[in-house]
């Protein structure tokens, strides 16, 4: 044959041919997902990053990036405007936004539990302070302004009969992390916060002289759950913090990933699916994350309509509800 007539078949060969060794990298492209945590130095970001690494280990072409916000009370309507696409969201801001308390009711689903957060205060183990009715009329830091934790410590005080802003020199921060330093230097006497291994609280034991950490009494507790019933009793093992010798009682609820209910359910299927794979890694990563699995998902989630259907499609073919 012709060399000049061969030549256009060999083109179009190699054409052919790279089309084909293009097509599995074009079908490999990374689906991105937007992730709202919080200020830094929080809990939140840290959470975010791990979640991030544990579920890109199992699934390379999920390109899940965290973005920090001002927390829980921005997360929210960033995820309802469809500008994120997950987010973090600390338990009383959901549980309010879920429910329709002060505000319309939010059109948000579940994607996952994230781990539970008993509130407590923290001070210098020199501090006088022994109780919450010690800190009246003394400054204390809440956490930052847009934090659910924030929330959280409305209504422990308010079922003790206390204010947070007529009862104490409230302080609300621009940063969570900005907590550890204030109580270390004195100008507030208390850092609220929440969960086991929270940055703020680690930070503040880990300074000189060490910490002590105010719970409500057994009699507060009771009182806080006969007004607020949907706070949970939960527990602070010992030794969650550094000079932290016994176990902690107090009462919170669980945190959440909450997703835009407009998420392609496929994608929530393959969210899902991924992060329960991830979940053993997740707990390696970050200690508190070892909440963070399916089965608790299931369980804390207020009611079964409030997950993604993609999430609960997945949570059906894994065996883990009916």
């Amino acid at each position: 044959m012709d060399s000049r007539r061969r030549l256009p078949r060999v083109v179009a060969l190699a054409c052919a041919m790279g089309l084909l060794f293009m097509l599995p990298a074009r079908a490999a492209e990374p689906t991105m997902v937007k992730l709202g945590t919080a200020t830094p130095g929080g809990g939140f970001p840290v959470y975010g990053d791990a979640l991030v690494a544990a579920m890109k280990a199992v699934d390379p072409t999920l390109e899940i990036v965290a973005m920090n916000t001002k927390g829980s009370g921005e997360n929210i309507p960033l995820l309802e405007a469809g500008k994120l696409d997950i987010a973090l969201v600390q338990g009383e801001s959901a549980y309010e936004a879920l429910n329709g308390v002060g505000r319309a009711r939010a059109d948000l689903r579940i994607f996952t539990a994230m781990y539970s957060s008993p509130g407590m205060f923290v001070v210098k183990a020199g501090s006088p302070v022994r109780s919450i009715a010690d800190l009246k009329g003394q400054p204390v830091a809440f956490g930052a302004a847009g934090s659910g934790l924030v929330i959280l410590a409305r209504y422990v005080l308010d079922g003790i009969g206390l204010d947070q802003n007529t009862d104490f020199k409230a302080v609300f921060l621009e940063r969570a992390g900005d907590g550890p330093a204030m109580v270390a230097d004195g100008r507030v006497a208390a850092l609220w916060g929440g969960g086991i291994g929270w940055p703020g609280f680690t930070a503040v034991a880990k300074a000189p002289g060490g910490a002590r950490f105010i719970v409500p009494t057994a009699d507060e507790i009771a009182r806080i759950q006969a007004k607020h019933a949907f706070l949970r009793t939960l527990v602070i093992p010992a030794g969650a913090y550094p000079g932290q010798d016994a176990l902690l009682t107090s009462v919170g609820s669980w945190s959440f990933v909450l997703m835009r209910p407009d998420l392609d359910e496929a994608l929530a299927y393959r969210l899902a699916k991924a992060l329960h794979a991830a979940e053993a890694d997740l707990a390696r990563r970050l200690p508190q994350a070892a909440e963070t699995t399916a089965r608790n998902t299931v369980a804390a989630a207020p009611r079964r309509e409030l997950l993604h259907p993609g999430v609960a499609r997945y949570l059906r073919d894994a065996g883990l509800m009916p």
